[in-house]
């Protein structure tokens, strides 16, 4: 029997893991189907709950739920403690487990795809929301010499690096107008890319041939990537991100880890 698994969120429609995970279902022969489910707002757990009735095996979850998926399992595992949100539910018989492989698929597409490793570096982490917080964990094992944290409010800032204070990397948090200069790596997890806004942070925080790197894919990254090619910087979207989270989420279901630089190489090509 083909399992099920989808990609639950709203909006959903222009989510490219369905394609993501038939490729690496194909790659490995694993026999499922992946789909796109589109949750009211104020109805994300009874679409989940239906989905799972029906016997389907787990699901991605992107925005808004990621906090309500996280509520609504029954086991977790570190890092989606760590982060307080989820993006992946393994629907196994004795319960809902939860996972977060956003961290995770972020590392591996700076390190492996980007060939930034990023032990010893100065990073800047923009924004202190749900996304910021899916990540910091898995930069911090990463081992930069320094992480900051800057967001529009600093009291966000503040709670995000004092949830991630006892990992052992040296963290700081600032507003937006403090952002450090000179950094070598600078992830935007903001929303600011959804209205084609340029950058949150002022072009000072770019070290010459600094990697940029927008969590966001596909058009609405342009403005960002814009801004850090202008400014002598290296930019990137959030493709290789999501097919590596995608490749974590595959992991936790499936127990088999797929191979992602082909995946990625079709999805730029076919771009």
């Amino acid at each position: 029997m083909t399992d099920r698994y989808a990609v639950v969120g709203n909006p959903v429609e222009h989510s490219r893991s369905p394609a993501i995970h038939a490729m690496f279902a194909a790659q490995t022969g694993q026999d499922l189907t992946y789909e796109r489910l589109l949750a009211p707002l104020d109805g994300f757990e009874a679409t989940l709950r239906r989905f799972a009735a029906a016997g389907a095996r787990g699901c991605n979850v992107t925005v808004p739920f990621k906090f309500d998926a996280f509520a609504l399992a029954t086991s977790r595992s570190a890092r989606a403690e760590r982060a307080g949100a989820a993006n992946a539910l393994r629907f196994d018989a004795d319960g809902w487990v939860a996972d977060n492989t956003d961290g995770a698929g972020l590392v591996n597409d700076i390190q492996r795809n980007a060939g930034r490793p990023l032990a010893g570096l100065q990073l800047l982490l923009v924004g202190a929301g749900g996304a910021a917080a899916g990540v910091l964990g898995s930069l911090i094992a990463a081992g930069p010499a320094r992480i900051t944290v800057v967001n529009r409010t600093l009291d966000k800032a503040l709670a995000l690096v004092a949830g991630h204070a006892d990992l052992g990397v040296p963290l700081a948090a600032a507003t937006l107008a403090d952002a450090p200069a000179a950094q070598d790596v600078v992830v935007n997890a903001t929303s600011t890319s959804l209205a084609g806004a340029a950058s949150p942070v002022g072009a000072q925080v770019l070290k010459p041939g600094a990697l940029a790197l927008d969590m966001m894919y596909g058009p609405k990254a342009q403005g960002f990537l814009d801004w850090a090619a202008a400014h002598g910087g290296e930019p990137r979207d959030g493709l290789g991100m999501l097919v590596e989270q995608a490749a974590e989420a595959f992991f936790f279901w499936r127990g088999v880890r797929p191979d992602t630089a082909p995946v990625l190489a079709a999805l730029r090509a076919s771009s």
